[in-house]
C-alpha cells in the first residue's frame, strides 16, 4: 500500500524534536486516532528520536506517513507506529492536514533558524574533529603496521649472525636484477660468489665461536668495499657468501681484490658478469652456473685467487681467467669507471663445441676438494 507523506522535517535541535513530537499527536487527532494511546507512544517515540542524535546539533530526516490505517514517524532505518485509526481517514482530512503541517514548519521564528544553525555549526565541527582524530589514529595505526610487516619482511630475508642478505632475499633480487641487466644491456651486472677456504678446519681447531667471528668479519668487509644502496652482499649460509655488483667485471674484479685482501687471501671468489656482449639467450640458472664454475676454478687452482668466467655460449673454452693485472697493448679498449681506467676482463677463444652436462651442474657439490 502507497504511503502519503504528512511531514518531513530535519530534528537538528530540542525545538525541532518537539515540535515534531506535537505535528504527531495533532495529526492522531485531526485522523481520529486515540490521542491518548499515542501520547504513551510518543515517549518511546521521542527516545529513539533522541538514540539516532535527535536535538544534538544533527540534522536528523524524520517523517510522518498515513500508510492505510497506521501513522508511522520514520528517519533512517527506523520505523515507529504511532496510532491505528479504526478506519481510513477521508482524502480531503488529509489534504487539509499536509497542507496545515506543510504552512506550520514553513514559517520559522528567525530566533529558531539562529539557534539552528549554532547548533548544526557545532555539530559539524565536533564531527570533523572526531573524524580528524579517528583517521589520526588509523594513520597510526597503518604506519605501525607498515613498520612491523616491513620489520618481518627483513628478518625474514635477513641472516641472523652477519646481518647479511640471505637466501631467500638473493634469489628474489638477484632474478630482477638479471631481467633488468638482460633488457638493458648498456647496464651491466656482475656476480661474485666467494668461499671461505679451509672453513671447517678454522671451526674443529679453533671452535664455532672463533668460525662465527670469522664470518662477521668476511660480512663487514663485504659491507665496506660495496657501494651502500647500490650493490648488495648476501650469505647462502656456512661459508658461502655473494656479492651483487651493479657494474661489469672490471669494477668486480676490483671490488674482488680489496675482499681477497682484507681477508688475507683465505677466500677463493669467482665471478661473472653481464655485457653489451652477453648473448640474449642467456638465463638466470646459466648466469649462476658461470660465476659458480669460476669459483670452482679459483678452488681448484689452488684457493685463494679470482677467478672470471667470460664464456659467450657453451662452445667458448678458456674463458675461464683470473682478472687483469696491467692494462693490455691495446689501450683504445680501456674501460672508465669513476674516473678510473681499467683494463677489460681477457678475450675468450673458440673451438669446436662442448654442451654442459648435468655432470658439470652438479660439479660443485661433488668436488671433494672445496672447503
Amino acid at each position: 500500500m502507497k504511503s502519503i507523506h504528512l511531514l518531513q522535517q530535519n530534528l537538528a535541535i530540542e525545538y525541532d524534536l518537539q515540535n515534531f513530537v506535537a505535528f504527531t499527536l495533532e495529526s492522531v487527532d485531526k485522523l481520529g486516532g486515540n490521542i491518548f494511546a499515542a501520547s504513551i507512544a510518543s515517549l518511546d517515540l521521542i527516545q529513539k528520536l533522541r538514540s539516532a542524535g535527535a536535538a544534538t546539533g544533527y540534522p536528523l530526516p524524520a517523517s510522518l506517513l498515513l500508510t492505510g490505517r497506521q501513522l508511522q514517524a520514520v528517519w533512517e532505518n527506523q520505523r515507529v507506529t504511532i496510532a491505528n485509526l479504526d478506519q481510513l481517514p477521508p482524502p480531503g482530512t488529509v489534504a487539509q492536514l499536509q497542507l496545515h503541517l506543510h504552512n506550520s514548519t514553513t514559517a520559522a521564528d528567525p530566533a529558531v533558524l539562529l539557534q539552528r544553525n549554532v547548533e548544526m555549526t557545532r555539530h559539524l565541527n565536533e564531527v570533523r574533529a572526531r573524524t580528524e582524530k579517528e583517521l589520526q589514529a588509523l594513520q597510526l595505526s597503518l604506519n605501525k603496521n607498515q613498520a612491523e610487516l616491513h620489520e618481518s619482511i627483513q628478518q625474514a630475508e635477513t641472516d641472523p649472525l652477519t646481518g647479511l642478505l640471505n637466501r631467500r632475499a638473493f634469489d628474489k633480487n638477484i632474478s630482477r636484477a638479471f631481467h633488468h641487466a638482460m633488457r638493458q644491456k648498456n647496464s651491466p651486472l656482475s656476480l661474485v660468489l666467494l668461499d671461505i677456504d679451509h672453513f671447517k678446519a678454522i671451526n674443529d681447531q679453533f671452535g664455532h665461536q672463533a668460525g662465527d667471528a670469522f664470518l662477521i668479519k668476511m660480512a663487514d668487509i663485504l659491507r665496506s668495499v660495496i657501494r651502500q644502496e647500490v650493490d648488495f652482499a648476501v650469505r647462502f649460509g656456512g661459508d658461502e657468501f655473494a656479492i651483487v655488483i651493479f657494474a661489469d667485471c672490471h669494477l668486480a674484479c676490483v671490488k674482488a681484490k680489496q675482499v681477497l685482501q682484507l681477508m688475507e687471501n683465505k677466500v677463493s671468489i669467482g665471478i661473472t658478469d653481464i655485457n653489451p656482449n652477453t648473448p640474449d639467450s642467456l638465463t638466470l640458472e646459466e648466469f649462476i652456473h658461470r660465476a659458480d664454475k669460476a669459483l670452482y676454478a679459483a678452488k681448484n687452482q689452488g684457493r685463494g685467487r679470482i677467478m672470471v668466467d667470460l664464456c659467450l655460449s657453451p662452445d667458448i673454452i678458456d674463458c675461464v681467467q683470473s682478472c687483469p693485472k696491467n692494462s693490455p697493448p691495446d689501450s683504445h679498449r680501456l674501460v672508465e669507471f669513476s674516473g678510473e681506467r681499467i683494463p677489460p676482463c681477457p678475450l675468450t677463444t673458440r673451438r669446436e663445441p662442448q654442451p654442459i652436462t648435468a655432470q658439470d651442474i652438479q660439479m660443485r657439490k661433488k668436488a671433494p676438494n672445496r672447503g
